[in-house]
């Protein structure tokens, strides 16, 4: 997916297990699909999963999720992941790696849900649960992603990417809907945890209902803003609106969400447009969703 990408196969894991964790080298390892774009994730017995930085970006955040899941979990009320190993680099692997649970279900979807608007006031105390999280000594935003910093600092790449998608989007409804978000207040409460990446990839189902939300890569404290993302990435029409009532955020902060999740869309799509079509088809979803309202 990326031009610079550290190539991983069955065959590197498995030598990085017998050199590192060989009380697991003997279980069945197999390939897992998926549209992330940060990690390459293998299967390890029945649960566990080997996940893989797969571009240097990304290197430090299984770190991060080692510190702070672990002190997040208590207050969630659904299942995040939890970390079991972490890998050192070694046979021609750059980086270190590491080894977490692994959490059944399917990536969410509004036909995988029995019940949307049950699912989206489950889903919105989640995030209001993470945001009330004490976020003393937390990462801070600016320091660790853009993703709960002020969007003025994404207005350049987004302007970009929206130029980049002339003929395929409404280019002058999406630069509107920026520059309404632009507009809106910065958040000027106390830094907050936000996921920071909260898209229906990162949430799972089983048998119709939330299960867990998982990939805290993009974890940090600031605006919580970000993690509205998920009212357009998974929701529509009433379980939108069921989302946004149980989350409680003022307009500002909503117009906020809405413009950071136009700028993951149009960011994402020209970038994996020919290497990631179920994450491209995902934004592009997203943001059909945005500029039909």
């Amino acid at each position: 997916m990326h031009a610079n990408e550290v190539h991983t196969d069955t065959q590197l894991v498995g030598r990085l297990l017998a050199a590192q964790f060989p009380q697991w080298a003997g279980l069945p390892l197999t390939p897992v699909p998926s549209a992330g774009t940060d990690n390459a994730l293998y299967r390890l017995g029945g649960d566990m999963v080997v996940r893989l930085p797969r571009i240097d970006w990304a290197i430090g955040q299984a770190e991060k999720e080692r510190r702070w899941l672990p002190r997040l979990a208590p207050h969630l009320p659904l299942t995040i992941p939890e970390q079991l190993a972490r890998g050192e680099p070694g046979e021609g692997y750059p980086w270190p790696w590491s080894i977490y649970r692994w959490l059944p279900g399917a990536s969410a979807t509004l036909a995988r849900l029995h019940d949307p608007c049950q699912t989206a006031v489950q889903l919105a105390r989640f995030v209001t649960a993470l945001w009330q999280v004490d976020a003393t000594d937390g990462p801070p935003a600016a320091e660790h992603n853009l993703r709960g910093a002020p969007l003025a600092l994404r207005d350049e790449p987004t302007r970009a990417a929206i130029a980049a998608l002339a003929g395929v989007i409404d280019t002058g409804k999406a630069t509107a809907v920026w520059e309404a978000a632009l507009e809106a207040p910065n958040w000027e409460g106390e830094p907050v945890w936000f996921h920071g990446d909260l898209l229906s990839g990162n949430v799972l189902v089983e048998q119709g209902r939330l299960s867990a939300v998982i990939d805290f890569g993009g974890l940090a404290v600031g605006d919580p803003a970000c993690d509205l993302m998920i009212a357009w990435s998974l929701f529509s029409g009433a379980s939108r609106e069921a989302f946004r009532a149980e989350t409680a955020v003022d307009e500002a902060t909503w117009l906020r969400g809405r413009g950071r999740a136009l700028s993951q869309a149009v960011i994402f799509i020209p970038y994996y447009w020919h290497t990631n079509p179920i994450g491209v088809k995902n934004a592009r979803r997203m943001l059909a969703e945005l500029l039909a309202e």
